[in-house]
């Protein structure tokens, strides 16, 4: 028997949502799936208000710009088959029709000198398989209904970061996650380098703070963070204390060899001088933010606040899809100013 989906969609309050269009062409049963669209500012809490108004067994996490195959609830309806697996996702994949600097960070995010552990988030890669957080993600990723739940949802002090905090728990369990590279959305990376600096800042800040409420520290975690200390102590401990430069002098020709490996692999020579800001940008900022979520985290900095969140039930079960069937602004809420979950814990 086919599960039932609740396809769940956080977005800012007058934002577009983009992914409606591919849901319009899913070929999973129409009477078998909903579609939730959250408005609110705090996505953990938007999406956590949401699953507690869905009524399918899955909860389907997508972000507003999601661009979806027709046959992803099918695909993930197939692993769901396993008792055991409680969350199912893929990848989120640059279109080819980003601009050099969006591809430029699409190729840095999917490569063993950006990406690292993380890359297969980003990229397509070997068969579908048992695995963890570090290659799934929130804008592509399922979980059972009444495990989510059972488990409080996400973490809402925590964003980005909320689901990895959660499918550790899951693991921790005993729970099986799986990552289905065919999986994958298409979603395009941030259009600025100012946009992409916010990005990098917000990641690494975000897994200081998840290191802090899990408790345990991962030895890579402070990896870039003590690479931006090394090279900013450079210059000053070379002559007071003879310290070397050749790490420094290692790393550059590194990110210098990957940078011509993407350019020659996505065909393009405008993405080299992109991707030799790229690299580092990923690296120096996303271990700067990590330093200050340690240090600094958000959800100990006073007073919390209470965000509220409509959320608009945009295609009921059972309901064949149309276009009309997606008119956001034309469906009325199922819960107007429903307060945005519990306070912080």
């Amino acid at each position: 028997m086919q599960p039932k989906f609740s396809v769940i969609i956080p977005v800012k309050p007058g934002g577009e949502v983009r992914a409606l269009a591919g849901l319009s062409r899913v070929t999973y049963p129409a009477d078998l799936f909903e579609v939730l669209v959250a408005y609110g500012c705090q996505p953990s809490v938007q999406r956590n208000t949401a699953a507690r108004e869905a009524k399918g067994e899955i909860l389907y996490f997508l972000d507003d710009d999601s661009a979806v195959a027709p046959d992803f609830l099918d695909r993930a309806a197939a692993h769901y088959r396993e008792q055991n697996v409680a969350a199912v996702g893929g990848p989120s994949l640059t279109p080819a029709t980003d601009s050099p600097l969006q591809r430029a960070i699409g190729i840095a995010f999917s490569s063993a000198v950006g990406g690292g552990g993380v890359r297969n988030r980003y990229r397509k890669f070997g068969a579908a398989r048992y695995s963890s957080d570090s290659e799934l993600i929130l804008c592509n990723l399922s979980f059972r209904r009444e495990i989510f739940l059972a488990h409080e949802g996400l973490d809402e002090r925590l964003y980005p970061n909320e689901e990895n905090e959660l499918m550790d728990r899951l693991q921790q369990e005993g729970h099986l996650l799986v990552h289905d590279p065919e999986l994958a959305v298409q979603r395009s990376q941030r259009r600025t380098y100012r946009a992409y600096v916010r990005q990098m800042y917000g990641y690494g800040r975000g897994r200081g703070e998840q290191t802090l409420i899990a408790g345990k520290l991962k030895p890579i975690t402070l990896a870039p963070s003590l690479f931006l200390v090394y090279a900013l102590l450079v210059p000053l401990l070379i002559p007071l204390l003879g310290v070397s430069a050749l790490p420094l002098l290692v790393y550059l020709a590194i990110v210098v060899l990957a940078s011509m490996q993407g350019s020659l692999a996505g065909k393009d020579a405008a993405l080299f001088p992109r991707l030799l800001l790229v690299y580092p940008t990923l690296h120096l900022v996303y271990g700067a933010g990590v330093i200050r979520g340690l240090i600094s985290p958000r959800y100990r900095g006073g007073k919390q606040t209470h965000w509220d969140v409509e959320v608009r039930r945009v295609k009921p079960l059972g309901e064949a899809v149309q276009r009309s069937t997606f008119n956001v602004n034309g469906n009325p809420p199922i819960s107007d100013g429903h307060p945005g979950g519990a306070a912080p814990k």
